[in-house]
């Protein structure tokens, strides 16, 4: 599991450390505000990096939108899930249930946007999108520290921008939850690597109460926390992480059974409303071999590519001997996206949170030469700044 500071650093020709994992290597007698300094100082190239692809995908979208008589700020802030999530932060949750209510959604970025917007001189579809960018640089920051601690800096740092060029990558820059859950989820899981138990049962709280899907992430920080438990024995700040980690989604799954009247609520909202609910994976390969067996359009065979890919990267993931935690959030994100029925149109989008997936290809690229790095760079910043712009001005359905 590591130790409380978890610091594996980067070492220089002469085997001295470079870049420390994170700012606990600095001397305890450091102020904060210097070890903030020297973690930003290790991670802005990867802040950076991803913040660059990420800008390209946007100002491709910009261009191509405007062509189209079409404006960026609406088709980010909007579109599909962002306007459920816009009416939420503006007028609340669904009174009464509806068929297709809004309870469907779980309320922490809502309840974001909802307070930063009167501090803020934006309106509620423009503070949705910063807060959007926020959390997917905080995420980037995750993922880097997360990398650079299991490997080295570079992987660190190609971790972040891969994740950034992700085929639906544009939507950790919509006013969806997807970058939020990303960076809770991060950080949790290194807060899991490094000991720091507190932090990881807070944060898991927070995921809990992000997404659903949070449900791949709440069984790994509690049997984290039970076996630190167990083999610490005496130790609190396992045992409390144990009880903060599923408190953020029991907490709302509890509220959605108070608000409708039985203890199923929330399900039911999924099941009926919005027919969705858990069936093995038989309609996602109904939709995979409907996919493969007739000419369709390209985001349904894109959908059936990264199916696949995730599935031959947690194999690679287990060939690499990832940490336990990081295996087991990614089989558990590929189980209930796979395993989930409806909604085939956005399964790839639901697995961007599966960045450990990525750990393997990063490690690849940091192999490679700079030259040849560059190339399969700029190739990957083309294809996802491409098909950014075609999920929100070509297809037709959500993300």
């Amino acid at each position: 599991m590591g130790s409380d500071t978890g610091v594996i650093a980067d070492r220089d020709s002469a085997g001295r450390k470079e870049w420390p994992d994170d700012a606990s290597e600095v001397t305890a007698g450091t102020r904060p505000v210097a070890r903030l300094r020297r973690a930003l100082l290790a991670a802005w190239p990867a802040l950076a990096g991803y913040a660059a692809v990420r800008a390209v995908g946007l100002i491709t979208l910009a261009i191509w939108g405007d062509a189209r008589d079409a404006r960026l700020l609406r088709l980010i802030g909007i579109r599909a899930d962002a306007g459920w999530y816009l009416a939420i932060a503006e007028h609340g949750y669904d009174r009464a249930e509806t068929l297709q209510s809004n309870m469907a959604f779980f309320p922490l970025y809502p309840l974001l946007v909802r307070f930063a917007e009167p501090l803020s001189p934006l309106q509620y579809r423009n503070t949705a999108i910063v807060l959007a960018w926020i959390a997917s640089l905080a995420a980037a920051w995750g993922l880097f520290a997360i990398g650079n601690h299991l490997h080295d800096r570079r992987t660190g740092i190609l971790l972040a921008v891969v994740w950034g060029l992700v085929p639906h990558a544009i939507v950790e820059s919509m006013a969806y939850t997807e970058s939020l859950f990303t960076a809770l989820a991060a950080w949790s899981l290194y807060a899991v690597l490094t000991g720091r138990w507190l932090t990881a049962g807070t944060l898991c709280l927070l995921a809990g109460a992000t997404r659903p899907t949070a449900t791949s992430l709440i069984p790994v920080v509690g049997l984290a926390a039970l076996i630190a438990l167990v083999r610490r024995r005496g130790t609190w700040r396992p045992a409390l992480a144990l009880l903060l980690a599923p408190l953020g989604w029991l907490a709302y799954v509890g509220w959605v059974g108070w608000r409708t009247g039985r203890v199923d609520g929330w399900f039911q909202i999924q099941t009926e409303g919005w027919r969705s609910t858990f069936d093995g994976g038989a309609g996602t390969l109904e939709y995979t071999g409907t996919t493969l067996d007739q000419p369709v359009t390209l985001q349904w065979y894109l959908i059936v590519a990264v199916l696949a890919t995730s599935v031959i990267l947690l194999a690679l993931s287990f060939v690499d001997r990832q940490p336990w935690p990081l295996l087991v959030y990614s089989a558990l994100m590929l189980v209930t996206t796979i395993g989930a029925s409806g909604y085939f149109n956005s399964k790839a989008r639901f697995l961007v949170p599966a960045f450990a997936l990525l750990l393997p290809v990063a490690r690849g690229l940091a192999a490679a030469s700079t030259a040849r790095l560059m190339v399969i760079l700029v190739g990957m910043t083309a294809f996802a700044a491409y098909f950014g712009g075609y999920l929100l001005l070509v297809w037709e359905y959500s993300p």
